[in-house]
């Protein structure tokens, strides 16, 4: 890839869902500018180690999938409504009893969200966007809505206290599940 960015071929490198080691080994051959993980209210693993080396060598993050997949917003409750082919029917997370405990800390999110006059996608994005400077959340969207909603999640500072309570409710809810089934487990380890 370094050779690809000396031929003018690619200007700029990232890496996805890597390791700590690996962005070390990578950025050694060449700057690394952006480092693409799962990272949400959900998915913190990231937090143990790789935040604290992108911030050390200046790597910005892209989280994919800030709002869990659609947990973290204001339709979680509707997930009748999701099409047969949607891969949300395989995750653990929108499942059996990990969906029942997810929907009941999804109503005390959006009690919260609802108090700031602001979305559970807000909030969500808002409380990412407080971890660091280096993170830039790309949440998806199908709807002009949704996107505009999203956008105005950087105008939302979140106090020290109220971070403190979105996590408080989180972990309220432990049973959440986990991120991919063992088909999906599957895919990721290839």
């Amino acid at each position: 890839m370094a050779e690809l960015v000396k031929e003018g071929k690619v200007r700029f490198l990232g890496l996805s869902e890597a390791s700590s080691s690996s962005i070390r080994k990578a950025h050694a051959v060449h700057p690394v500018t952006a480092l693409q993980s799962e990272y949400s209210l959900l998915s913190r693993d990231i937090e143990k180690e790789i935040i604290e080396v992108t911030k050390e060598l200046g790597i910005s993050v892209v989280p994919f999938s800030p709002l869990g997949r659609g947990m973290f917003t204001d339709n979680f409750e509707n997930l009748d409504t999701l099409v047969a082919s949607d891969p949300r029917h395989t995750l653990p997370r929108f499942q059996g009893e990990h969906l029942e405990n997810n929907k009941l800390m999804m109503r005390e999110l959006k009690e919260l969200a609802d108090n700031r006059n602001i979305t559970v996608a807000q909030m969500a994005l808002a409380w990412l966007l407080a971890r660091g400077e280096n993170i830039i959340p790309i949440p998806g969207t199908r709807r002009r809505k949704y996107l505009e909603q999203n956008a105005k999640a950087v105008e939302i500072k979140l106090e020290p206290s109220e971070i403190k309570v979105i996590e408080e409710i989180v972990a309220r809810y432990p049973n959440t599940g986990e991120r991919y089934g063992e088909s999906g487990m599957k895919l990721v380890n290839r």
